[in-house]
């Protein structure tokens, strides 16, 4: 596969620094211009202040990037011809030279595959509702049960069926874990009422888990660690519960269905919260980003600290 990992994330993996893996979609479709590209600045920073490397992943004329430079974020920003890729996707985008920002599952695929430990995200995708009828699903759950990553996050986003994707990451064998908290995240919300069976409460804790698993072997699958955005900083519930319902009947109203839906709801959350959605989302993942990075650092020290080699390999 035509990969490019860049000099500052390959030296820091063979000497066995922090890195965090970020993902693009949010630079390119998921923030309006010129914010997203301060964003995606802003988000690599925080890894840095963290003690650990960024490396935002996309892309670019057909190679897989993992770690971009400044020219390559600010294509990614502003460049409205690049597409949104899963990890299904990232084949033909490869063969075919086309530039794209990548997904959660995408994401964690590149990740994975080059080595890194620690993705920090806003939300993953999940189970559809009404799932019953239309079948539908995001590639994010079955990819991360094929990979040995552990993905920051606040859960998944709070359009989707909670208790079925929470059902669905435990029939796939990924492992769920409050950080800080005894119930899952509901994305712009800190607590979607679902329990978690697990709750951790350092980034030491988290490495330790990581460091567990890497000692059991065997087949590998992403450990989530569903971080809550602070009380102070969620979405109001009450707004979001009435503004999510008045979505959903607008898009029973307007026939979309499938693969449509989630980004009409996100764009209806947004407009009709005036913007309140969008600012609960980036203190989510702010909040990843940062933990993300004590979390690396962490794993790392302890690597170390157990006299293991420095190599960014399992």
């Amino acid at each position: 596969m035509s990969t490019q990992v860049s000099e500052e994330v390959r030296e820091a993996l063979l000497e066995g620094r922090p890195v965090v893996a970020l993902e693009s979609t949010i630079i390119a479709h998921g923030l309006p211009r010129p914010r997203n590209l301060a964003v995606a600045l802003e988000l690599e920073e925080l890894v840095r202040a963290g003690g650990a490397v960024p490396a935002t992943v996309a892309v670019i004329d057909g190679t897989a990037r993992v770690g971009l430079d400044r020219a390559a974020l600010v294509r990614i920003a502003e460049d409205p011809a690049v597409r949104k890729l899963g990890h299904r996707d990232l084949a033909p985008a490869l063969a075919t030279g086309v530039t794209g920002a990548t997904t959660v599952s995408a994401t964690a695929w590149l990740a994975d595959a080059a080595g890194l430990r620690v993705f920090a995200t806003g939300g993953l995708g999940g189970v559809h509702r009404e799932w019953s009828e239309t079948q539908d699903e995001s590639a994010d759950l079955r990819l991360l049960a094929e990979v040995g990553i552990t993905v920051v996050c606040a859960g998944v986003k709070s359009i989707l069926d909670v208790p079925a994707t929470l059902q669905r990451l435990e029939t796939l064998g990924v492992t769920v874990v409050g950080y800080g908290t005894e119930h899952f995240p509901g994305f712009y919300l800190s607590s979607s009422g679902e329990p978690v069976d697990w709750t951790l409460r350092s980034p030491e804790e988290v490495a330790a888990v990581i460091r567990a698993q890497d000692a059991l072997g065997g087949r590998q699958a992403a450990l989530v660690v569903a971080n809550p955005v602070p009380e102070t900083e969620q979405l109001d519930p009450v707004l979001h519960d009435r503004v999510l319902a008045r979505g959903l009947a607008a898009a029973k109203e307007k026939a979309i269905t499938g693969q449509a839906v989630t980004p009409f709801l996100l764009e209806y959350l947004t407009v009709h919260t005036e913007g309140a959605s969008l600012e609960a989302n980036l203190a989510a993942v702010r909040g990843n980003v940062r933990l993300a990075a004590r979390i690396a650092t962490a794993y790392r020290a302890g690597i170390r600290g157990a006299g293991a080699p420095g190599a960014g390999g399992r």
